[in-house]
């Protein structure tokens, strides 16, 4: 069988004797297994990264950026390879694989713009003879810790960035799809990247708590489910990391009355149920305004998720695969059952899905439920998975409301063709991204990516400037020549420009 093992400097063989099981979600098989590192495997590549940063920091951006250029070039020459395996070990469909790796692409074009985004700032004549100048330095050694449910589009985010700004990066991605990260690893390899700058160790808890109190290192990128997103965020800090760790999601969508029905439900179809639902930026619930939107939304939502096509991730005519493993198909189900004690309606149950020669599979159909309340712990969690609710609202306030209060605030979206309407929802509504008629509103890469409340923990969000922010630090020089002018030294006395 198949071991994926760490990618660290020198190629050395990981020190750990435990390994985790990766498995096909379409056949419900092992297909490899995964070697679970060590304080010893992390601190072999730590100290391969501090050996190798401080000359990939000294080298000028321009050629930082050619690595990326070139990077970018291999990643779209395997995007075939990349995808198939990417979808074997996750489940998701070939086309949302590509996605996946075609988001990650985004930054890393914006990473190749580098040498104008580290520019710092200069003032001229801050005082008599005195000009005063920035500079971004690498903070030197960050890593990521990435979840499974994107595993090219994470990582890319998170090192894409980093390196660029001159630093070296450790990444531990989800044990349960790791193949992806590596092959990335070896790509940037093969891009120009000297060795020791990227480095993959796989682990899970333990790796976790190594990297956050590993004194080398300086920054930590998250992103996972909430708690323990805070708790790596506790951590970290407390060991004097500077921490970006994002949490969950329950996303929502007000659909107003005057919205084009027919456009939302196809938007929906896609948010809610596209990857099975595993996504931090999924569209979960539905807020119909009125009784009567409620009524033809749940009307024209019916057929179209019957059309849905659930099938193994290589089927092209499918729109969703299965989910990762069958410990998450038992969770969504469970959240299921729960939201029916709870006493919403059940209008379609996805649970007992199995797929002709694949009933080992972890197929979860789709699922719709209507008259969910805020009471419910099904609408107060994160279900991730492909499960809709049917939230409904008497009126335009109650609807924001319903997001704004939310312990989650990572994306909302609003659908309707009244301007005023979606630019008051806009700017009132306690949630960090927003779509307007957009029902995943993730923003391109050159902005940056970031949700409020329990979404997120820290104080800067990933890519775009605000990545560029976090993985460097600022330093600022005050600098005067001084003429030799007549006059003595009194003449040239520094003065604070201030005090002047």
């Amino acid at each position: 069988m198949r071991t994926i093992e760490h990618v660290v400097a020198g190629g050395a063989a990981g020190a750990g004797t435990r390994h985790g099981d990766v498995y096909d979600p379409n056949s419900g098989q092992v297909q490899a297994r995964v070697t679970l590192g060590t304080q010893a495997d992390l601190d072999r590549a730590v100290a391969a990264a501090q050996a190798a940063q401080p000359a990939w920091a000294a080298t000028n951006p321009q050629r930082r950026a050619r690595v990326m250029f070139r990077f970018k070039e291999l990643v779209e020459a395997n995007m075939e390879e990349l995808a198939h395996t990417l979808s074997s070990e996750h489940g998701k469909v070939i086309a949302d694989a590509k996605g996946d790796i075609q988001r990650g692409l985004e930054v890393i074009e914006f990473a190749c713009g580098i040498p104008h985004v580290l520019k710092g700032e200069y003032t001229q004549g801050a005082g008599p003879g005195i000009d005063v100048y920035s500079m971004r330095q690498p903070i030197g050694i960050g890593a990521g810790i990435t979840p499974f449910n994107f595993p090219a589009m994470i990582p890319m985010w998170m090192f894409g960035v980093a390196i660029a700004c001159g630093n070296a990066f450790i990444l531990k991605p989800s044990e349960r799809d790791p193949s992806v990260p590596v092959r990335l690893a070896e790509l940037m390899r093969e891009a120009g990247l000297p060795e020791g700058v990227l480095q993959v160790v796989h682990g899970d808890k333990e790796m976790v708590d190594a990297i956050l109190d590993h004194p080398a290192i300086a920054g930590v990128s998250f992103v996972g489910s909430s708690d323990i997103a805070h708790y790596v965020y506790r951590r970290g800090v407390e060991a004097g990391k500077r921490v970006q760790a994002m949490g969950g999601a329950k996303n929502h969508g007000i659909v107003m009355p005057d919205a084009d029905l027919d456009q939302v439900v196809a938007d929906l179809s896609g948010a809610a149920f596209g990857s099975a639902g595993e996504r931090c930026m999924a569209l979960p619930v539905v807020v119909p305004v009125g009784e009567q939107t409620a009524d033809r939304l749940r009307e024209k939502l019916i057929p179209a998720i019957a059309a849905l096509r659930v099938g193994v991730s290589t089927d092209a005519e499918a729109h969703y695969g299965p989910v990762v493993n069958a410990a998450h198909k038992q969770r969504v189900e469970n959240w299921i059952q729960t939201g029916v004690d709870e006493g919403a309606e059940l209008v379609v149950d996805g649970r007992g899905f199995t797929l002709q020669g694949h009933e080992q599979g972890f197929f979860i159909g789709p699922t719709l439920f209507d008259r969910v309340t805020p009471a419910m712990s099904a609408y107060k969690e994160e279900i991730f998975g492909p499960v809709l609710q049917i939230v409904r609202a008497p009126d335009f306030e109650t609807a924001l409301r319903l997001p704004s209060e939310h312990q989650y605030g990572n994306g909302v979206a609003i659908f309707t063709r009244n301007g005023h309407a979606a630019r008051e929802f806009a700017a009132r509504v306690n949630v960090g991204m927003v779509g307007i008629n957009v029902p995943i509103p993730v923003p391109v890469a050159y902005h940056t990516f970031g949700g409020w409340k329990r979404s997120a923990f820290g104080d800067t969000n990933q890519h775009g400037m605000e990545g560029v922010k976090f993985w460097t630090k600022v330093k600022t020089v005050t600098q005067r020549w001084p003429d030799g002018a007549a006059g003595g030294e009194a003449a040239n006395a520094f003065v604070i420009p201030t005090m002047g």
